[in-house]
């Protein structure tokens, strides 16, 4: 049974932050992940939200800090809108604040609605009742994973995830959808960790604190993270800081932490015997 302190070390969660000395590391991270595999640029889905920005950052400083050092290195940004992006805005604020050193633009729609059309005509929704509009959100974290590794082979490149801590805790992100990257520089950070990291980078303080959402359901656009959790960031990060949580709260984390072990594990397979 996985307690606070298992959960915490699971994740990686560190007991001092440091924003500064953590921006340095995962930026030397990348750098070094980038240099080894011998690939040449960096792909990621940006949003508008915090966690996609804040990935942003890291990455394309470090290219930048690649390129001065006499290597080849680029940062590729990708827009991936179902149609017309609600929060378009904050996707292009993020871009201005990245700089990246290429802009892509995937509509997704039409794979999305191509592909439910096909599940339509073998009657799945039927099968799931009143879980179509998940069921299809999760076909659009799907389709932009399929967008960003095709540009990542196109182009020699890693795709860069966004999932945090946070996130990782709660299960709250599609098993190979936006579950699915190469590289993962936000990796053990509290939500508000993410923010600090984003503000030492000078990321635009509206996105800093924008209300994060997944927004891959039609009937519910922009839906808030913590309406689905049930809990707040706030208390997800106290828990994973090592800080007292109501039993409520530590309840909920833990049951959903439980229930998505399959999310964060490697496909199953049958062990083979040693004598084999």
């Amino acid at each position: 049974m996985s307690s606070q302190s298992d959960i915490r070390r699971d994740l990686g969660v560190s007991e001092a932050f440091d924003a500064h000395t953590e921006l340095g590391n995962r930026v030397q991270f990348i750098k070094d992940y980038l240099q080894t595999s011998g690939l040449r640029s960096l792909v990621l889905g940006i949003s508008g939200g915090v966690d996609s920005t804040t990935a942003g950052l890291i990455a394309q400083r470090a290219v930048r800090e690649l390129r001065s050092a006499g290597g080849a290195a680029r940062f590729i940004a990708v827009r991936l809108p179902y149609g017309v992006q609600a929060d378009a805005s904050d996707a292009d604020a993020a871009i201005e604040a990245i700089k990246p050193d290429l802009v892509l633009e995937i509509n997704v729609q039409p794979a999305t609605d191509a592909m439910w059309q096909s599940l339509q005509q073998r009657g799945f929704p039927e099968a799931q009742p009143g879980r179509a509009d998940l069921l299809r959100g999760n076909i659009k974290a799907r389709q932009r994973m399929i967008a960003q590794f095709a540009i990542a082979a196109a182009f020699d490149g890693l795709v860069i995830g966004t999932d945090h801590a946070a996130e990782a805790a709660m299960g709250f992100f599609t098993k190979f959808g936006d579950g699915a990257a190469d590289i993962l520089p936000l990796s053990g950070l509290s939500k508000r960790r993410v923010r600090a990291l984003a503000r030492a980078l000078g990321a635009p303080e509206h996105l800093i604190e924008k209300v994060p959402t997944a927004d891959l359901e039609d009937l519910a656009p922009l839906r808030p993270d913590e309406e689905a959790y049930g809990v707040t960031y706030d208390e997800i990060d106290d828990f994973l800081e090592g800080q007292t949580v109501a039993n409520r709260v530590s309840e909920v984390i833990t049951a959903r932490y439980r229930a998505t072990l399959h999310k964060r594990a490697l496909p199953a397979a049958p062990m083979r015997s040693k004598n084999a």
